[in-house]
């Protein structure tokens, strides 16, 4: 298990408004978001609120990459690209609903949320047997992980209340946030999406 360096190989970042935010849009969020929830879940494989792995038509690919690492050494461009583009269209949409950035979704572009995931070059970034048991030893994190994203939700519903009463975001609550995506997006690709094999941090910052 290779061990975690600074700076890590995955990097998610959500630029700050500089702006006063738009208190409507912020009241109205959740009915606002239906129509791009709606199609997040056609294309993301998600059920209930539960992501599908692996799935054929839709989600992030893992069974064909760890299959094609373990037999052919390989991660075919393609897949590589969907499980990239699929990622950060799922952050776009994060961000939206939890009151961090206040423009719509978009299904393509960048925006102000950026996620950086390297492509392996497979016979030199990646070992071989690794992601077979990436998702075993990912297990403390998914432990911490679950107490924090239990704090998100509050500290989503706070900064929901304090934008209608003073326009402005809490720039910790904003950081908090931010920095649980961060550190369940470097879980999911070392985990799921299998694109390293460096062990990720246990931090919230960059």
């Amino acid at each position: 298990m290779a061990l975690s360096d600074n700076p890590y190989p995955v990097q998610f970042s959500v630029d700050s408004p500089e702006e006063s935010r738009d208190r409507m849009s912020v009241f109205l969020r959740f009915i606002l978001a239906i129509p791009i929830v709606i199609l997040f879940a056609a294309v993301s494989g998600e059920s209930a609120g539960i992501r599908s792995f692996g799935g054929a038509a839709g989600g992030t690919l893992m069974a064909g990459p760890l299959l094609m690492i373990l037999f052919r050494q390989k991660y075919p461009k393609w897949w590589f690209d969907w499980n990239f583009a699929l990622s950060k269209f799922t952050n776009r949409v994060a961000v939206y609903l939890f009151m961090l950035r206040d423009e719509y979704p978009s299904t393509d572009e960048e925006q102000a949320v950026h996620l950086e995931l390297p492509y392996p070059d497979v016979e030199q970034d990646l070992s071989k047997w690794l992601p077979l048991i990436k998702w075993f030893l990912a297990i403390p994190h998914y432990i911490i992980l679950a107490v924090l994203w239990v704090l998100v939700v509050f500290a989503v519903i706070i900064s929901w209340l304090s934008i209608l009463i003073t326009g402005n975001h809490p720039s910790g609550l904003f950081n908090f946030v931010v920095g649980v995506m961060r550190w369940t997006n470097r879980v999911g690709a070392y985990a799921f999406v299998l694109v390293t094999d460096v062990y990720p941090p246990f931090r919230l910052d960059p």
